[in-house]
């Protein structure tokens, strides 16, 4: 599909579908986990997209190659893989989805601080300085905020989720800072799966019995995790992020903590307290100022551009 300079009708509609798409993400695991040892199942979650996402590839005509200029954005993105989801399932073995959804899409805030000094263009300006210090805020709010029966889950939780945020940001960063960003989302995500499925499957016999019971809805979950979430829906990420202008497109990352705040209300039905409203209103907006494209001049818009 050919590169476009602006999000059109169905670039809005999937980036809106594909948020609401990860509120129900967070309650998934958090089901899962009644049934399945949360490191277990995040391993096996890797595992079983690797299969898919190399029928993927064949069904487009494609090998997997994994050149050696690679090499070290894809290692470093796939160990920054592996800490973000063993945080972020045991975040959601030990707080809220209401909670953790808050605290785990404050990513941008730790990209951006990151950003910022490791890579050239990204430079802070004035109003992405201060979304950032609105999203932390809102982020302190959440953490610190323990009223009512709102504030059920652990501080334990809330810092996983905290880790698990900032892990995402360090998988960004070798996205955009290495050679791995020259190669497809399928190729980038099998780095991310590959590397993650060993190392989480061995260290899960750390963190307790691998198995807690399951019933069919557990393997059920398992299976959409790996094929629809992980395989099919981050590579959909990853392609509306090649077509569409990733400014544009990051734009709509402020939907995702209200969907899953969301989510996690109506079908689990957790509590909802006034500070964790607050939180994500702070966390949301300064997710805007921090994604929103700046205004370009009329005037300098209308000057023709120069053949190269």
């Amino acid at each position: 599909m050919q590169r476009k300079d602006r999000i059109d009708a169905f670039g809005a509609i999937a980036l809106i579908g594909f948020s609401a798409f990860l509120g129900v993400n967070q309650v998934i695991i958090k089901v899962v986990n009644e049934g399945l040892q949360p490191v277990f199942w995040a391993g096996l979650r890797s595992l079983g997209a690797v299969p898919v996402l190399w029928l993927m590839l064949r069904m487009r005509g494609e090998r997997l190659v994994l050149a050696r200029a690679t090499w070290a954005g894809g290692i470093g993105m796939g160990i920054a893989f592996t800490f973000e989801f063993l945080l972020l399932f045991l975040a959601l073995d030990l707080t809220t989805v209401i909670r953790s959804t808050v605290i785990f899409y404050s990513m941008p805030v730790w990209f951006g601080i990151a950003a910022h000094f490791l890579l050239p263009g990204e430079r802070l300006t004035t109003r992405r300085l201060a979304g950032l210090l609105i999203a932390f805020f809102g982020v302190a709010t959440a953490i610190v905020g323990r009223d009512g029966a709102a504030g059920q889950g652990n501080l334990a939780g809330d810092l996983c989720a905290l880790g698990a945020s900032m892990a995402w940001a360090g998988m960004a960063l070798c996205a955009r800072g290495t050679m791995v960003r020259e190669v497809s989302p399928e190729t980038q995500l099998m780095w991310q799966v590959g590397i993650s499925a060993p190392i989480l499957l061995a260290l899960s016999p750390l963190f307790g019995d691998l198995l807690r019971e399951p019933q069919a809805i557990h393997w059920w979950g398992l299976g959409f995790q790996a094929v629809f979430v992980v395989a099919l829906g981050f590579s959909a990420w990853l392609w509306l992020l090649s077509v569409y202008p990733p400014a544009s497109v990051a734009a709509f990352s402020f939907l995702s903590p209200v969907f899953g705040v969301a989510m996690g209300w109506l079908l689990l039905d957790e509590p909802l307290s006034p500070s964790m409203i607050g939180a994500l209103a702070l966390v949301a907006f300064g997710l805007f100022l921090i994604n929103r494209a700046p205004r370009v001049p009329e005037a300098a818009a209308q000057v023709p551009q120069k053949v190269r």
